[in-house]
């Protein structure tokens, strides 16, 4: 169990550091403004550094697969959650790394034209199909972050997810729907209201809560339990706790 946990914080630690490439446009030349695009414009089809956003998806989409593949299969704690979460996160992946195969052609956030085409239904399936894929991502990850979350407050209390989870994820949530409502206005016609700088941040605490899970998993927390409850302990034994709070096998 331990040399499995490992491998899949290791796995989620790398895929965290893969899914902020896009950092990388503080130091790339592109055409895009931070503040006002989505960040898969950056990969888009017609983008100067394309190809290395969208390798940098599909490099992440699969680590993270990989990972939560993995978990699921011997999940660290017991419990429902706990594997739903895992199976959100194996979801999350796989839509990540075929989001990466469906780029925008273009970018219509800021090219007039590819919003012309993109209205009138002109640019290819792959265009349309890249918002299917990018919302099924974001629903495998709120999933996943609220799920491991509750896992990590009912089975690790002390772990660095459990402690850091709630915060997270309520700003995830609190991105989210500023997103949504920036890409609302855009519709409507209106400024965007920060729609880059809301998707930036919704996919920046996204890398976040992975990498916290990452470092949870590899410095675990015995859990602890009101009296009488069993639980699993971070080597999968079973504890019982004792009258005074301790825990013993």
């Amino acid at each position: 169990m331990t040399t499995s946990r490992t491998a899949v914080a290791a796995l989620l630690g790398l895929g965290a550091l893969t899914y902020t490439a896009w950092a990388l446009e503080a130091v790339l030349t592109t055409d895009l403004a931070p503040a006002h695009t989505y960040v898969s414009e950056l990969a888009a089809r017609n983008q100067p550094h394309g190809t290395l956003f969208r390798t940098a998806d599909l490099l992440a989409g699969t680590l993270v697969w990989a990972a939560g593949l993995l978990a699921s299969l011997r999940p660290p704690f017991p419990g429902r959650w706990t594997r739903a979460g895992w199976v959100a996160l194996v979801l999350f992946g796989t839509a990540t790394a075929v989001d990466s195969r469906l780029p925008l052609s273009c970018a219509p956030t800021a090219d007039p034209a590819c919003a012309a085409q993109e209205r009138a239904g002109l640019l290819p399936l792959a265009h349309s199909a890249h918002s299917v894929s990018s919302t099924v991502a974001l629903c495998g990850i709120l999933v996943a972050m609220v799920a491991l979350t509750l896992t990590a407050r009912r089975y690790a209390p002390r772990a660095p997810l459990a402690r850091s989870g709630p915060a997270l994820v309520t700003l995830e949530l609190a991105a989210t729907v500023w997103t949504l409502a920036a890409i609302a206005a855009l519709e409507a016609g209106h400024d965007g209201w920060g729609l880059g700088v809301a998707q930036r941040l919704q996919v920046g605490v996204i890398a976040v809560w992975l990498a916290v899970l990452a470092v949870s998993l590899v410095r675990p927390m015995t859990p602890v339990a009101p009296r009488g409850d069993r639980v699993m302990d971070v080597h999968g034994r079973e504890r019982v706790t004792s009258g005074s709070g301790d825990t013993r096998p």
